[in-house]
């Protein structure tokens, strides 16, 4: 019998977002393929430091039960099966349920991500995740961060930005043009019109499934607390925030904590909430969050032209 993928929520993880290979990626760089194939074999026991999604995907894997394998972590590399097996050393160190690899030698490991039914792909790779963006896959950067896990936070925190990456940048084209008034006007005239899916709408929509699940297990069982807890933080406030409320209502998704800032830092809020994972599309706000906190730029839309 073949292995149900299309029934998992999966998500495809770079070896780069999933640990820290600055180390080796310098060897690379500096001296080429060869040295870097000797580098790696040398220090094929050596365990990397976790990355900048270690912390997600983590967490994510940790809904996994005996009885339930809901949740699936494919890791889509750019290394051949060789210089990956360093990965796989640290996976099984580390004690995460990753099985599932595309290697691949240099070429684009997200074009993979159909066959995997992969709802997202996470790259320290900035080219490959402009490209898959463009070409129409879910996929964020990841950026280099200060943040220090806490091992006995159990909780999945997740902040998304609204629009250009749940939304489209439809909207936000016009607010980026200037025109703050002209921006109330238009979302307050379509205010009971859902506006159309960004790069990560199905993601967001997966996510929101896996959440629905631990509330159901937290009501069949109070004494079980559901593990994921999602937040919306953007710079839209009213009236325009009415459109957001439309749109989530549209795709039935429920959030914990919404947050309509109209300008104020996004740090401020995320400093109390402390995400696990925050994905925005403009380098403005990632700047100011990714080294206190996971953090991801998904370069979509008019605000990446």
């Amino acid at each position: 019998m073949p292995y149900e993928i299309d029934s998992k929520f999966v998500i495809a993880v770079a070896s780069s977002a999933l640990f820290d290979l600055s180390e080796s990626d310098k060897v690379f760089r500096e001296h080429g393929e060869e040295e870097y194939r000797n580098y790696q074999r040398k220090h094929e026991n050596e365990v990397f430091s976790t990355g900048v999604a270690f912390p997600l995907i983590k967490r994510l894997l940790s809904i996994n039960t005996p009885e339930e394998q809901v949740v699936e972590v494919v890791l889509l590399s750019r290394n051949d099966p060789d210089t990956g097996q360093r990965v796989f050393k640290s996976i099984e160190e580390y004690g995460l349920a990753i099985s599932r690899a595309v290697f691949v030698a240099g070429s684009n490991p997200f074009q993979y991500m159909d066959a995997f039914n992969a709802s997202l792909f996470l790259s320290g790779n900035p080219k490959d995740v402009k490209e898959a963006v463009e070409r129409g896959f879910p996929a964020g950067c990841i950026y280099p961060t200060d943040y220090i896990d806490n091992e006995d936070d159990i909780e999945l925190r997740l902040a998304f930005d609204f629009d250009g990456v749940i939304a489209d940048d439809s909207a936000e084209s016009i607010f980026q043009s200037g025109q703050l008034e002209g921006f109330h006007t238009h979302e307050k005239q379509l205010a009971d019109e859902p506006l159309p899916g960004g790069p990560l709408i199905r993601f967001f929509t997966e996510i929101s499934k896996l959440q629905k699940r631990e509330i159901i297990k937290n009501q069949n069982n109070p004494r079980y607390k559901p593990k994921i807890r999602i937040a919306i933080v953007t710079a839209r406030n009213a009236p325009a925030h009415e459109r957001v409320i439309t749109t989530l209502r549209e795709q039935d998704i429920r959030v914990d904590e919404a947050f309509f800032l109209g300008g104020v830092e996004k740090l401020r809020v995320l400093n109390i909430y402390k995400p696990h994972i925050f994905f925005d599309d403009q380098f403005g706000h990632i700047e100011g969050v990714a080294r206190m906190f996971p953090s991801v730029h998904v370069p979509f839309g008019v605000t990446n032209n």
